[in-house]
């Protein structure tokens, strides 16, 4: 083989390589994992402004979230902004907070995730079929479904898996 074959087949195997690179990192960022920035407090002190986290795209295919999970979701009143919240509660359960309290179903949820005392009330509501009620675990400074209603499942984005930056965050969200 000559020096120019060699050439030519060294850059051919280059473009292979960053073809094949470009290819992976779409489906993957498209189909499985999806970085995301935090740009509010409304998820304190789960997740903080700055941070950044993956999200699992594929796992909801095949199951339903489980109360509790932190999901990303296309914002309803605005499908072209993102947002995180956690599952409070599912379609057909009555959901409500009455004295500094998320009660689903009668049952008083247990949070420990929440900080802070949930100031105000709020009355019964009964989650819609194909919906999710979902809330900020920073319950005094979030904008959820106590606002705009509850979740349509078909906005749903992923599951909130883990915080990636900063480093000093790094871990799995829970």
């Amino acid at each position: 083989m000559s020096q120019e074959q060699e050439k030519y087949s060294l850059w051919k195997d280059i473009l292979q390589a960053v073809v094949l690179a470009i290819i992976l990192a779409t489906v993957i960022r498209v189909w499985l994992l999806e970085p995301f920035f935090i740009p509010s407090p409304s998820m304190e002190p789960t997740l903080f402004p700055g941070d950044r986290i993956i999200v699992n795209k594929i796992g909801y295919k095949f199951r339903e979230p489980e109360r509790g999970d932190v999901i990303v979701f296309h914002y309803p009143l605005d499908p072209e902004r993102d947002f995180v919240k956690r599952v409070i509660a599912f379609e057909g359960e009555i959901i409500e907070i009455r004295n500094n309290y998320v009660y689903v179903d009668g049952q008083r949820l247990e949070e420990p995730y929440i900080p802070d005392v949930i100031s105000g009330d709020f009355e019964p509501v009964r989650v819609p079929k194909g919906h999710y009620f979902v809330m900020g675990d920073n319950r005094n400074n979030s904008e959820d479904s106590r606002e705009w209603g509850p979740l349509d499942k078909d906005l749903l984005i992923g599951k909130a898996i883990f915080v990636y930056w900063p480093l000093n965050r790094f871990g799995v969200i829970e």
